[in-house]
């Protein structure tokens, strides 16, 4: 992505006198292009267990900053939007904190902070953005420890700051969700997030009161009972499940507006187990998220909660009990305040046949079944390992198939914004003696840069090409035979401007030519 700072000097002088005619010209013929196709694409890219990033404890700054832009290019490369990346996997840090410490999974060491310093959200978040990605901070709300840190916790972690409010569960150690400082901590920290750092989504997880399996797969029951005395002599009356149900609620609600209050742009997305209740559609069997984790997830997303809801649909199309299309068309019907449903797909699952794994025609088919309902608007894939390792052709497929055209990430327009306006476009100065000359076309805006610029070109012999770059670029070079330029203004919810027109001479006359309509 070529940056330049506009200078009048290169530019030549203007007439906008062509464009003011009622007669025909050139661009009245030509076709306009077709709206992008809106559609979020996204990847979690976890760091718990160093799943996905770092690939694992210790590395050095170099190669950790290598890693992650290696995974933004490919991304990229696949013309995905969104990256949701696991910033809190045990009440931890991958960022500078003043709230809990840096993080084993990146150090190795809890507490200990990279060397050489940096920070490697706001590292991400520019990067991301350079490239024109969506960048959400992923929070695991009430996990403490995780089986894989191998170091001791530092005095600034919640187990030693709040012991009373850290349970052992199994091998485990998680948050009291019953203990309101408990939540009010989770809130400080995420909001502490969203203030300092330019993300555009926070994300939470599954993870809830913990799954079974934690302690060792045995029915345990979380040991909360310090929390449920103090809540009963407080005078409270509802029954045990439905106050831990509660406290799960009230912590969604309290981070869904929060957000919005900090910064009113900042998407708000939680990724429930994919089945609510067994039961629902009627032949749905398994887990019972509702019961055992205490998660209503159907009730944030009916009443609206949640800017994204993104259902973990970890099963094969063929699987009658618990069917991705018949969970798919009944998370559609819970929608009722139309939220965006970006559905969760089990990628890592792509493998060899011996190892239970699926074949990459699995994931196209959800994709064009997410696809063919148009209340779905997109998937977001677990995990990015799969992307590097391209098992059964998956990376070729995607982006060969589905992937092919680069797509937009929806708008929210339940998320307030200011009108756009439409950016100006000049063509600077060629060289007229050198056919390879790339077309350099300054771009102006109005008095705030936008997010992104998406910038549409064509040549008179091929069809319109699309990308999208950071609203703070300034001129942008183009191939030599460009003719056609259209350049529109994207917000940080995704609402697109009219697109400015610019109209390039051959290179043997090369006039500049500026062009701009009024704003929205």
């Amino acid at each position: 992505m070529l940056r330049f700072a506009f200078a009048a000097a290169l530019s030549l002088a203007v007439s906008s006198h062509a464009f003011a005619q009622g007669g025909p010209s050139a661009q009245d013929s030509l076709p306009e292009p077709a709206p992008l196709r809106r559609e979020f694409r996204g990847v979690w890219v976890a760091s718990v267990a160093n799943i996905d990033w770092p690939s694992r404890p210790g590395l050095s700054t170099c190669d950790q900053q290598a890693e992650l832009i290696a995974l933004l290019d490919r991304a990229v490369e696949m013309r995905l939007n969104g990256i949701v990346l696991q910033v809190r996997p045990a009440a931890d840090a991958l960022y500078a904190s003043k709230l809990e410490p840096w993080s084993y999974f990146l150090t190795g060491e809890e507490g200990k902070a990279p060397s050489p310093w940096y920070d490697p959200l706001a590292f991400a978040v520019r990067e991301a953005h350079a490239r024109g990605l969506e960048l959400h901070a992923w929070f695991n709300p009430y996990r403490a420890h995780h089986p894989a840190i191998k170091s001791a916790h530092s005095k600034s972690h919640v187990s030693r700051r709040m012991p009373s409010y850290v349970k052992r569960y199994g091998s485990f150690l998680w948050m009291d969700p019953g203990e309101p400082s408990v939540r009010r901590h989770t809130l400080r920290v995420v909001l502490d997030v969203v203030k300092r750092y330019d993300i555009d989504g926070v994300h939470i997880d599954d993870y809830f009161y913990p799954y079974q399996e934690y302690s060792g797969g045995k029915v345990v029951d979380f040991p909360d009972n310090a929390s449920w005395r103090k809540y009963r002599r407080g005078g409270g009356r509802l029954a045990r499940e439905d106050w831990r149900r509660r406290n799960v609620d009230l912590l969604v609600r309290e981070l869904y507006h929060g957000v919005h209050a900090t910064k009113r742009w900042v998407k708000f997305g939680v990724s429930p187990f994919g089945i609510w209740r067994p039961g629902n559609p009627p032949q749905v069997t398994g887990y019972d998220a509702y019961a055992r984790l205490y998660a209503d997830s159907r009730k944030w997303l009916r009443e609206g909660s949640v800017d994204y809801f993104t259902p973990q649909l970890y099963w094969p199309i063929a699987q009658t009990n618990q069917s991705y299309p018949v969970l798919l068309d009944w998370w559609i019907g819970e929608n009722v305040k139309g939220r965006h449903l970006w559905i969760g797909n089990f990628t890592s699952k792509v493998g060899p046949a011996r190892d239970q794994g699926w074949a990459t025609s699995e994931v196209l088919e959800q994709i064009a079944l997410t696809r063919a309902r148009p209340e779905a608007t997109g998937n977001i894939h677990f995990s990015a390992r799969n992307f590097f390792t391209n098992p059964d052709s998956l990376v070729d497929r995607l982006t060969m198939g589905p992937y092919a055209d680069l797509a937009l990430v929806p708008a929210s327009p339940w998320i307030r914004s200011a009108p756009l306006a439409t950016p100006t476009l000049r063509l600077a100065e060629r060289d007229t003696t050198d056919s390879l000359a790339p077309v350099r076309v300054a771009i102006r805006r109005g008095k705030d840069a936008p997010f992104l610029w998406l910038v549409r070109a064509r040549s008179d012999s091929s069809d319109w090409s699309a990308q999208v770059i950071d609203g703070t670029t300034t001129a942008i070079d183009l191939p030599p035979r460009t003719r056609h330029v259209r350049v529109s203004a994207i917000d940080r919810v995704w609402n697109e401007s009219a697109a400015a027109k610019l109209e390039v001479p051959p290179a043997r006359t090369a006039t500049a030519v500026e062009a701009g309509v009024g704003g929205r």
